[in-house]
């Protein structure tokens, strides 16, 4: 959990103050190193549990404050966004039923936010990137009202020059621009903690990032956004590009590295070197209340919070992260794997967490010289990969080997994870269990990631977009509750997103955004070819930067042949027939209003316009097919009014 008590005051003589209280804590936490003040010999783990919320439509609720209040459950917190939760587990020991126990607490919290959110009219639902979030609900309306957050949004969007530029390439392409941090809250995850010894500090890290490529392959769970099917885990892009503050005008003569990130080189001795170097080159985006002498206290043996540098750790986003604690009075360094999605059931999740630390005890033993036998640049070009292609992907691997990242999961990694768990006492039922989930879904190479994609291409033609990402969604919540892993799930099924009514009630729902336009000064002929070509009936115009500025139809088209002074002209261009300044909607326009602006104007056809951008288009012809739908639906459902039922 981040640190939430935050000094916003960031300028001048703050800032200094600030740094000195992190240099300070640096060099407190390296004569605890020294004195062998950290607690040793046992190995602790703990997880944090993201869920997001939906309404009785699958929509973003964003309630989370609300059912807060409600739970008044301690291990429950917030996050950046309304539509979030987060839940804190018990911080245990790795061995025994650890494993079956972490899944029962986390369904046993699921439970209690199922009940809580019933009276919110809301549904928790673990996923890692909600497929039915819009660009239009991440405005700070929908950010959760902390300082810590606002806080974060001011000096991450003051360092962006106000600009959140996001592109990501898979199946399909996404580009849009956005004005704040709230995009980030499109990610939830599940993130595992993992106690070590400081000296041995060096070895696990590197263990954890060689790691984190298969671990991601395997658990990858969100390959939807906004209806685009892109990375296998997009989480890791809309992160990285989301919470970068290295500015957009830089030569590219110098490399600048992202706040969020997977690193740049092995660890060679200590986690003071990973803490030096994120201080060295990022600045800290705000203070801390406390104000601790952190050197006089490990001088007198007390152990201090290192609150400065906790601080400044929290806004450094490394995919493995290392954490400094206390247990009991006791200092102590975890790894903190911030990698893995949230879902897609909670048998999935555990059984991730059962791989990673399998493979955090095990790969220590049996490869203690790793960072000699594989480059640091092939650990990170896997993590990519990972996050691109989830199971279908060669990986790099020790000693110039190139494998692909199934088989190295099932012929090396799953056993090596299986043997690790049985030397911390683990109990078998659950090795074989959880361990048995992971080894099904590779051999069967369906993770969340493809499950939600081999849905997709089920529904693509059926439907609007909302209504297939509801079904997405509803198929998703209704899996979950059976408690089965992904790899048995069925495909989602159009009617699992409940009464297509729900679907209908903004224009932004059922627009078209696959759109044919033209700019000023084309050719009429070029707008009526398009027109017969693609059996449509209305182009809107747009300038270079895709603002609207006017809309052609069919009826100034036959303008142009009736007009013997046009047809003289021989060539015509768009500005001159064109409708400037057509009304137009947005697409949180309700459709009773849609269709209210069309009546009272006369008007065929409605562009759809966010931020003066054309986004989409409805047509007389979209309402008459809803209202087709209605109609079929009434006579369905009163057989009474249909004329063949009349004596």
């Amino acid at each position: 959990m981040g640190v939430q008590e935050i000094d916003q005051e960031q300028g001048g003589h703050q800032h200094r103050a600030t740094i000195q209280h992190v240099l300070n804590d640096l060099r407190a936490l390296e004569m605890m190193l020294q004195r062998g003040m950290f607690e040793t010999g046992i190995t602790r783990i703990g997880a944090e549990q993201e869920i997001a919320l939906v309404d009785t439509g699958f929509d973003p609720a964003p309630c989370g404050p609300e059912l807060l209040e409600s739970l008044n459950e301690p291990k429950a917190t917030t996050e950046i966004g309304r539509f979030n939760l987060e839940f804190n587990l018990d911080p245990a020991e790795l061995r025994g039923a650890v494993l079956s126990t972490m899944e029962q607490e986390i369904c046993g919290l699921m439970q209690n936010a199922r009940t809580a959110a019933k009276d919110l009219n809301a549904e928790p639902v673990l996923i890692g990137i909600l497929p039915t979030l819009t660009q239009e609900q991440l405005t700070l309306d929908f950010m959760t009202p902390r300082p810590r957050y606002f806080a974060l949004n001011e000096r991450i969007t003051e360092a962006r020059n106000g600009r959140y530029s996001i592109r990501i390439k898979g199946i399909d392409e996404l580009k849009f621009v956005h004005d704040n941090v709230l995009v980030e809250g499109l990610n939830t995850s599940f993130q595992l903690h993992y106690q070590v010894d400081p000296e041995h500090f060096a070895l696990a890290y590197n263990t954890a990032q060689l790691i984190t490529a298969p671990c991601l392959a395997a658990a990858c769970n969100s390959a939807v956004l906004f209806g685009k099917r892109l990375w296998h885990e997009t989480r890791i892009a809309i992160f990285e590009q989301a919470v970068d503050t290295s500015g957009e005008d830089m030569p590219a003569q110098r490399d600048v590295l992202k706040r969020v990130r997977f690193g740049e080189k092995w660890v060679k001795e200590s986690v003071l070197e990973i803490y030096r170097d994120d201080v060295v080159r990022f600045r800290s985006l705000f203070g801390t209340g406390e104000l601790e002498n952190s050197i006089e206290m490990v001088e007198k043996g007390e152990v201090p919070k290192l609150a400065g540098l906790q601080t400044h750790n929290s806004t450094v986003y490394r995919w493995n992260r290392p954490c400094y604690g206390t247990t009991n009075g006791m200092p102590h360094l975890r790894i903190e794997n911030r990698v893995l999605p949230s879902g897609p059931s909670v048998p999935d999740e555990i059984a991730n967490a059962a791989l990673w630390f399998g493979l955090m005890v095990q790969i220590p033993k049996v490869y203690p010289d790793l960072a000699e036998r594989i480059p640091f640049e092939h650990a990170r070009a896997n993590f990519v990969a990972s996050a691109r292609n989830g199971m279908h992907f060669k990986m790099h691997w020790l000693d110039n080997a190139t494998i692909s990242v199934r088989d190295l999961l099932l012929e090396e990694l799953i056993p090596l994870a299986r043997t690790g768990l049985r030397s911390r006492g683990i109990d078998e039922a659950d090795i074989e269990h959880y361990m048995g989930i992971i080894e099904a879904r590779v051999a069967s190479g369906r993770n969340g990631a493809r499950w939600m994609l081999d849905s997709v291409a089920k529904i693509h033609e059926h439907g609007t977009r909302a209504e297939r990402l509801s079904a997405l969604t509803a198929a998703t919540i209704s899996r979950q509750r059976s408690a089965t892993p992904v790899h048995e799930w069925e495909l989602a099924e159009m009617n699992e997103g409940g009464c297509w009514t729900r679907h209908y009630t903004r224009v932004g729902q059922y627009m078209r955004s696959d759109l044919f336009t033209v700019q000023e000064d084309e050719l009429i002929d070029l707008a009526a070819s398009i027109m017969d070509w693609e059996k449509i009936r209305h182009i809107p115009v747009e300038d270079a930067k895709h603002n609207l500025v006017g809309l052609v139809s069919y009826r100034s088209i036959l303008r142009v042949v009736a007009d013997p002074t046009l047809r003289a002209k021989g060539s015509v261009s768009v500005s001159e027939i064109m409708q400037r300044d057509p009304v137009t909607a947005t697409p949180d326009t309700p459709t009773l209003d849609a269709i209210d602006m069309m009546r009272r104007n006369g008007a065929s056809c409605l562009p759809v316009v966010h931020d003066r951008k054309l986004v989409g288009l409805v047509t007389e012809h979209d309402f008459m097919r809803i209202a087709g739908q209605l109609l079929e639906q009434q006579l369905r459902e009163n057989p009474s009014i249909d004329p063949k039922n009349q004596p």
